[in-house]
């Protein structure tokens, strides 16, 4: 049985990619949760990441004795390990493309994921104001994610960004919560993929979970002082 060990469900978005793409997908696993109490060297989450990995981050996949770590390593180790699954799309131009866009995700939109960390609980719609507001950089990022997707779903008659569910819908699914909670401005397309990914059973599963936390972390959330009441 594999074994993902993951972050706060309601915050991680770097473990939220695997999870996603494991629920989707149908590959069975089970998961272990490394609450993030603090990212401090002497943390009880640093001491437990750092056991299981050196990168001493989450997730980290755990098959039969084997470690993997990171999220696009895990993703392409799954694709290899499941080839049946058809993680990646199925022509090669597809390939690239997603494989493209899975790694500017994974590089790249840094001040748009410093700025919009993930909050799946909340609904923060003045933070994502002022924050477009104030941060030129953020714009740009969010001009580029959009642009990106736009020309991905313009090649395809399907909802998603490569017709059926892929590892590139996988990485981009914590950005679609980002994109909700703080109510940015997206296209009706756009929009409209936003709702397919919400709508996946992996996906909808994930923000249950993470809706069921209740667990306030303040170095998470720097423009609030508490979560919203329930």
């Amino acid at each position: 049985m594999l074994t993902l060990h993951i972050g706060n469900k309601n915050y991680s978005t770097w473990s939220m990619r695997p999870w996603v793409l494991m629920t989707e997908a149908g590959i069975p696993f089970t998961d272990v949760m490394l609450r993030f109490d603090s990212f401090e060297p002497d943390s009880q989450f640093k001491r437990s990441a750092e056991a299981l990995s050196p990168s001493g981050t989450v997730p980290v996949l755990v098959d039969d004795g084997l470690v993997v770590w990171d999220s696009l390593s895990i993703a392409e180790y799954l694709a290899e390990r499941f080839p049946q699954h058809g993680l990646w799309p199925a022509t090669a131009a597809d390939r690239a493309l997603a494989r493209s866009a899975t790694a500017a995700m994974h590089s790249g939109f840094g001040a748009l994921r410093s700025h919009f960390p993930m909050n799946i609980e909340a609904s923060l719609p003045e933070v994502g104001a002022r924050v477009l507001r104030e941060q030129p950089d953020v714009v740009v990022d969010l001009q580029r994610l959009l642009a990106l997707w736009e020309s991905l779903l313009a090649r395809h008659d399907g909802p998603l960004l490569f017709d059926r569910f892929s590892i590139a819908d996988a990485f981009y699914a914590p950005v679609v919560m980002r994109l909700k909670t703080y109510a940015l401005p997206v296209s009706p397309r756009v929009a409209d993929y936003m709702a397919q990914v919400q709508a996946l059973p992996g996906v909808q599963a994930w923000v249950a979970a993470a809706l069921q936390e209740h667990d306030f972390r303040p170095f998470e959330e720097p423009y609030r002082q508490g979560p919203d009441p329930v």
